[in-house]
């Protein structure tokens, strides 16, 4: 059950950050996931590095953070336009 709301909750991430960046209708539901949850641990990492804790929202709101700059540094390699 607890992968199911990790999919879910990543598809989410991603899906917001990929409207953020206005790449959403290049991306599928497949892509928001991975993006979602790819970046997740990325903005995590970024939020430990900066010594930022918080609680719930903080976390969704470094996820997304972190899922808008994956989706950054694929634009910069020419993987979305």
């Amino acid at each position: 059950m607890n992968l199911i709301i990790q999919l879910i909750v990543g598809g989410i991430i991603g899906w917001l950050a990929s409207i953020v960046m206005k790449t959403n209708a290049q991306m599928g539901l497949i892509a928001n996931v991975i993006v979602g949850i790819v970046g997740s641990v990325i903005g995590a990492y970024v939020a430990g590095a900066l010594g930022i804790v918080g609680g719930s929202v903080v976390s969704l709101l470094i996820s997304v953070l972190g899922a808008m700059i994956l989706i950054f540094l694929l634009k910069a390699l020419g993987l979305f336009k």
